[in-house]
């Protein structure tokens, strides 16, 4: 069963490839999803790294560790929450 990963605080220019080999020191990752603004295609400064081991190793050892001046919150990943749509009034 593999485990899902909270990355927060990530800098700007961070890519996939960066956290996937960050996280893969510690175990096997499955996928590493950095989301971006649909409007702009930036970085929000947050992801998700999917590990199916060395999950609980990688967060002991990346929370609150320095990545590009920027330190890193790295914690298990929590159900998003269902929120009712709103609609726009224009």
């Amino acid at each position: 069963m593999s485990t899902n990963i909270y990355v927060g605080n990530l800098p700007y220019t961070t890519s996939e490839e960066q956290i996937q080999k960050l996280f893969s020191t510690y175990g096997t990752v499955e996928s590493v999803n950095l989301i971006t603004d649909r409007e702009t295609g930036r970085l929000k400064g947050f992801g998700f790294v999917e590990m199916s081991s060395g999950a609980q190793e990688a967060m002991a050892n990346l929370n609150q560790s320095e990545l590009d001046g920027r330190t890193l919150n790295v914690n298990p990943a929590k159900p998003r929450e269902e929120r009712p749509r709103q609609s726009r009034r224009w």
